[in-house]
């Protein structure tokens, strides 16, 4: 049984979703490769980790909290699941390269394998995908957008702040 809720954060609407093993993904409302909301899931917005997710959401885009403490159960392939096992890995206010990554997975030569189960990851800030770039620092690729990838950067401190 999947179970969902929706909620806005400073930047914008997610929603999450839950399995019974924990938090199985969090989304931008109209983000890419985000699920849509299917009939026989349930709306729980008063779940545990529903409370939790959003609360740890806040913080963080708050510039209160830099780690996270949710029970996370993201479905995928064993190369996507070492993906976002080495995503996580990279610390708050750093950043790594798509090759850096692949290398950090265990396969090197797999680049654009390594992008792709990036743009997979269900677990938006949680599982800091923002935190990937291309080879020359640049901003490429993120399921919730540019924009977002650049706020949530500069929130961390790898990226100065654009001016407006």
């Amino acid at each position: 049984m999947t179970r969902y809720a929706r909620f806005t954060t400073r930047l914008g609407p997610v929603y999450v979703t839950l399995i019974d093993a924990g938090v199985s993904g969090i989304y931008f409302e109209g983000g890419r490769h985000a699920p849509a909301i299917e009939s026989a899931w349930q709306e729980t917005p008063d779940h545990p980790w529903v409370r939790a997710c959003a609360t740890q959401l806040d913080e963080y885009l708050a510039g209160t909290r830099r780690t996270f403490d949710l029970p996370l159960a993201p479905r995928g392939t064993a190369f996507q699941q070492r993906v976002w096992r080495e995503i996580a890995n990279v610390r708050y206010g750093s950043t790594i390269t798509y090759a850096e990554l692949a290398a950090r997975s265990g396969t090197p030569e797999a680049i654009r394998a390594a992008g792709t189960a990036t743009g997979r990851n269900p677990l938006s800030i949680v599982v800091p995908c923002h935190r990937i770039v291309g080879s020359n620092g640049s901003l490429t690729g993120y399921a919730g957008g540019i924009d977002r990838k650049r706020r949530l950067l500069e929130l961390e401190g790898a990226l100065e702040p654009a001016l407006a």
